[in-house]
Parts: C-alpha cells; sequence; structure tokens
C-alpha cells in the first residue's frame, strides 16, 4: 500500500521551516539535501528532517500540509519541541 508523508525540515534548531508532501520521503530528502535545485531550501539551507507524518490517502496528506502551513509559528515550534525534543535530524531513521 502506498503512504504519503507531510514533513518539517529545518535550518537549526528554532531557525527556518519548510512544509511539504511526497509519497517517497527516503528519496525527497536526498534532494532537498543535495541542494542544487535553487530552491528556497537550498537558498535557506533548510535540509534538516525534524517531523513526519504518514498517511494513506494523498487528500489527507496534501490537507494536513495545508492546515500545518496555515499555523502560527508558534504552533509549528510547539509540535516539533513535543515531539522531536532534540531537533534530531529523522533522515537516518528512514529506510531506503
Amino acid at each position: 500500500m502506498k503512504q504519503y508523508y507531510v514533513y518539517i525540515l529545518a535550518s537549526q534548531r528554532n531557525g527556518t521551516l519548510y512544509i511539504g508532501m511526497t509519497d517517497d520521503l527516503a528519496r525527497r530528502g536526498s534532494e532537498h539535501k543535495a541542494g542544487s535545485s535553487g530552491s528556497f531550501t537550498d537558498k535557506y539551507r533548510v535540509q534538516t528532517l525534524v517531523h513526519y507524518e504518514i498517511y494513506d490517502k494523498p487528500a489527507e496528506a496534501i490537507q494536513r500540509e495545508k492546515n500545518l502551513k496555515a499555523w502560527q509559528r508558534a504552533w509549528k515550534l510547539r509540535l516539533l519541541e513535543e515531539h522531536n525534543p532534540g531537533w534530531m535530524d529523522l533522515s537516518d531513521t528512514l529506510l531506503d
């Protein structure tokens, strides 16, 4: 069964955040870390995977991504502090 991911990247603790959605988190994370597309994440060096959520339906993931993007920054930081208080890079926990 295909899975969909909503993820948050950070430049550093309490730094710049990026929220995205993908169906292949390991691949997408590698693309962000490669940093060669000239995108927002490249410009601000937003490469650390600090949070992700898994969904079975793409519509659910898309809606969650939109909701998170609309949140106040303080709410996003609280979510990260609750689920990943050390702001550890979760990329290492993913299977390729």
